[in-house]
């Protein structure tokens, strides 16, 4: 076994790490969540970085996914190893490339941070709705659930399509993974040459198209021997699991983790299954595990190869004591009887039965159901609430869980406070920052920090609005002694620590029901330490009370200001989170942090770097412990999202989405077509701007630009009749307007 590396990335990473290393040319464009797996192999190359053969390889850089996919598909017919990156509408502009590379048996792996496609609306979060739509085009699709998984499975899929000639699509879920940032083993080179063997490199080089040895491919053919040619392809997929397993084993060999087909965990005598694919696994897993200590004879089964797909991996990695299984897919398919995976596994079940297998005498009870669709939340209440429904005599069939369906009534019930007791054993923490604040950057290295510097295993995930910058991020850590599968938001009252890095978010968001009992709050505010507690809204007094959290205020824009980082807090907010939470001693932390700068900042100059450690000496100093009251003692209470005259609609629903509540708003609330009201943007007031402009009237030359520049229409102008400002206030600033065209007695404000 290889003694690799410890690092500490994020999903993209590790696969962008190893389709780096085994390809020659990656054609890249970029799409959200799959964008940076391009930027990163584009970085690597700029740098110099080798791949395994000791060559530099070649980004490409194409104006839409169909051009990326076409120059992959040129490229490995020239016989060069060719990757690509992709996610959502950018994966089905690829599918014509595909059936031909699939069709003309070229080995490549595509990788793809699986993403739902827009249907009613946009969305760019991640559940298999693209992957599915893809299911056709003749490449073999394997899922990975995490980052480490990502890296292996990177690897896995280009070793098996270099043996099998069969193309791959290497998915996993965006943003959950894509963006999840982790504690894994990095796979050394040696592994990575053991497992991709030259001769096979060879073999893919032998079948390019050249002058020296000429053949004619892609022809047309008529109805007299097309479908015979389709069918020519046969054995070589059904060659390919056997072909993913042998390289599975082999990988376990080199590395000690060991893969399967379908991974089966849970008792060897459960009677109730559920069967899933990519992140949502991991829970499972997890929730599981909390109900075997319970006594329940519950199982899970995890589906890595998805296409071909295996009947007889299937029926094997099934205990034979199953009596109920619930198949759950993250896609939605539209009329069907139901969803792709649900009809595989039914059909497996019902051919191997009827035709004389020995394992099942009788089918099991088979239901179907879909979760998790653009990122919605998938947690062990949720994944309790599908065993429950098993319970029954007659399990709802194409149920959903994770929503309130009140108009074709498919949602089960689910418990929101059920825990595991793995978590129980993990410090968590929640982040509440602004988009390009640097919160989120800071986070990722903290867990860098703890994660290379501690035993501890780490796990970071970053909820972003698809508003990016200016909009709410937050970040979700955890640390603790064991591997973390927890891939999904920490829940209320389980959080040790919540920070909230912007001080408008007090009026707006329940941030405290995070937090739970004796844990910590810490808040940036520009207001002096001793009136602090007085600027808290009531609702937070009484939960700061109530759970007896230890409660920590910093002004970090003025730490900023004087250190001249202008409105960057990352690193301030960071040393205060480390010296606060006692993760890690509090002088080796901020060595740590410096440490952390000068690896980010460093090529920015010395002068960057030395102002965020003034910042961070200076951090401390201006940190405070405030001593929290007996009673509540504010006057200021939350204010509305939306004003109560606001329309019904904008109030029932924009509202509660502006909230921060969409995920409790039932489908009956939501357009069936996407027609949503216009000009509801009027009602959103988000208030974040930590400065407002002042005019100048003095120095203004009316020339008209800033109010046209003003993304938001914030800068107003106008001009009018002086006479119409008889009644003004004598604050209402205005001038003779300038300009020839306009008369004596035009004014502008």
């Amino acid at each position: 076994m290889s003694n690799s590396q410890i690092v500490t990335i994020e999903g993209n990473e590790a696969a962008a790490y190893v389709a780096h290393k085994t390809n020659e040319v990656i054609a890249i464009y970029p799409i959200t969540p799959s964008s940076g797996m391009g930027e990163l192999c584009d970085d690597y190359s700029s740098r110099g970085r080798k791949n395994l053969w000791g060559t530099v390889p070649t980004i490409m850089e194409m104006q839409h996914e169909g051009g990326a996919a076409g120059t992959m598909h040129g490229a490995l017919q020239t016989g060069s190893l060719t990757t690509t990156f992709t996610s959502s509408q950018g994966l089905l502009l690829m599918i014509p490339n595909m059936y031909k590379i699939a069709g003309e048996l070229t080995p490549a792996v595509i990788h793809v941070a699986a993403r739902a496609l827009a249907a009613q609306a946009l969305s760019i979060f991640g559940d298999h709705n693209d992957i599915m739509s893809a299911r056709t085009t003749g490449f073999a699709m394997l899922g990975s659930c995490s980052p480490q998984e990502v890296m292996d499975g990177a690897l896995i899929t280009q070793a098996a399509t270099l043996e099998s000639r069969i193309p791959f699509m290497h998915f996993f879920d965006g943003f959950r993974t894509t963006h999840e940032v982790a504690k894994i083993t990095l796979i050394d080179d040696e592994t990575m040459r053991t497992l991709i063997t030259d001769e096979l490199v060879r073999a893919h080089r032998r079948r390019a198209m050249t002058p020296d040895r000429p053949v004619l491919r892609g022809t047309a053919q008529n109805p007299d021997v097309y479908f015979q040619a389709r069918e020519t392809v046969n054995p070589y997929y059904e060659k390919v699991p056997e072909i993913v397993q042998s390289v599975m084993d082999k990988f376990a060999t080199l590395t000690g983790r060991q893969y399967r087909l379908f991974d089966y965990f849970g008792a060897k005598d459960a009677e109730k299954v559920i069967v899933l694919m990519g992140s949502g696994a991991e829970a499972t897993h997890e929730t599981v595990e909390h109900l075997l200590g319970e006594g329940e004879k519950v199982g899970m089964l995890r589906v890595r190869l998805f296409r071909p797909f295996s009947n007889k991996h299937l029926i094997e990695a099934l205990p034979a004591t199953v009596r109920k299984i619930a198949i759950l897919d993250r896609s939605k398919e539209p009329g069907a009887s139901g969803e792709a995976l649900y009809k595989d596994i039914i059909t497996a079940l019902f051919e191997y039965v009827f035709t004389g297998g020995e394992k099942f005498q009788v089918i099991p009870r088979i239901v179907g159901g879909r979760y998790g669709l653009s990122s919605k939340e998938f947690n062990p209440g949720m994944i309790k609430g599908v065993f429950d429904e098993l319970n029954k005599a007659s399990p709802k069939n194409n149920f959903t869980i994770g929503i309130i369906d009140d108009v074709s009534h498919t949602s089960l019930d689910w418990d929101d406070t059920f825990q595991t007791n793995a978590t129980k054993k993990l410090t968590q923490c929640v982040f509440y920052g602004l988009g390009s604040d640097g919160t989120v950057s800071a986070n990722k290295n903290s867990i860098k920090i703890i994660g290379e510097g501690t035993d501890l295993y780490t796990q970071g995930y970053f909820v972003y609005d698809s508003k990016k910058a200016g909009a709410m991020t937050v970040s979700h850590l955890r640390f603790g002694p064991e591997p973390i599968r927890s891939t999904y938001l920490i829940g209320d009252n389980q959080a040790h620590f919540v920070a909230c890095h912007q001080p408008i978010f007090l009026e707006r968001y329940d941030m405290l029901d995070k937090a739970e009992e004796n844990g910590v709050f810490l808040l940036n505010s520009p207001t002096l330490a001793d009136q602090a507690w007085q600027t808290m809204p009531q609702e937070m007094q009484r939960q700061i009370i109530e759970k007896k959290l230890a409660f920590y205020v910093i002004d970090a824009y003025k730490v900023a200001n004087e250190s001249g980082m202008g409105r960057r807090i990352n690193t301030i907010m960071q040393t205060c989170f480390f010296a606060i939470s006692g993760i890690l001693p509090r002088d080796e932390a901020i060595k740590k942090i410096k440490g952390a700068v000068e690896k980010t900042y460093g090529k920015k100059g010395q002068k960057v770097v030395d102002r965020n450690f003034e910042a961070i000496d200076a951090t401390l100093a201006n940190l405070h412990k405030i001593e929290v009251p007996a009673e509540v003692t504010s006057t200021i209470k939350k204010v509305l999202p939306v004003p109560v005259h606001a329309p019904q609609f904008i109030r029932e629903v924009t509202g509660e989405i502006i909230a921060g509540r969409g995920e409790k708003l039932s489908v009956s609330q939501l357009p069936a077509d996407g027609s949503w009201p216009t000009g509801s943007a009027a009602w959103e007031k988000r208030n974040i701007a930590l400065e407002i402009p002042v005019w100048e009237e003095e120095l203004c030359i009316h020339c008209g630009k800033c109010p046209f520049v003003c993304p938001h229409s914030a800068i107003r102008s106008k001009v009018f009749p002086e006479t119409l400002t008889k009644d003004a206030p004598s604050t209402f600033k205005h001038v003779q307007v300038k300009g020839k065209e306009f008369q004596k007695g035009e004014h502008i404000t």
